[in-house]
């Protein structure tokens, strides 16, 4: 039987928000063979020297994985643990939503990836070539 034909049209990503909370659950499923309860979810975090934003970061918890999307740090405010800090209180966050493991991508074999080995990540897998052109590495640390 013929499929009749479909018009795909692009569109802003908000646009699309109420069809993917009608549709969510079942794609789920669907997605990982088994039913599924997800959480998923931003929490910002944020370090103030009076009423100056010195640091930022915010973590991503969905399922049973944290996910660092953002660290940030004032180039003024940096070497001074702030950034350790915040990467700690996101693994509490982590914790308490039973992620077992919290991961982050950054460019293979830099300054990121030093940091985040010394906040006792390793190495998980190392993309070629993954953003812009460089080599990434994903890595992770187990919570539970």
């Amino acid at each position: 039987m013929q499929q009749p034909p479909v018009e795909i049209a692009r569109v802003q990503p908000d646009a699309l928000a109420a069809f993917y909370r009608e549709h969510e659950r079942e794609s789920l499923r669907a997605l990982y063979e088994f039913p599924v309860i997800w959480h998923d979810a931003d929490y910002g975090f944020a370090v103030r020297e009076g009423d100056v934003l010195v640091a930022a970061g915010t973590l991503n918890v969905a399922a049973s994985l944290g996910t660092v999307k953002q660290l940030v740090v004032a180039p003024s405010h940096r070497r001074r643990g702030i950034a350790r800090a915040i990467v700690e209180q996101m693994a509490d966050v982590a914790n308490y939503y039973n992620c077992h493991k919290m991961t982050v991508m950054v460019p293979h074999l830099r300054n990121a990836q030093r940091f985040f080995e010394a906040c006792g990540y390793g190495v998980e897998a190392v993309l070629a070539q993954h953003t812009f052109k460089l080599d990434m590495a994903l890595m992770r640390k187990y919570l539970l």
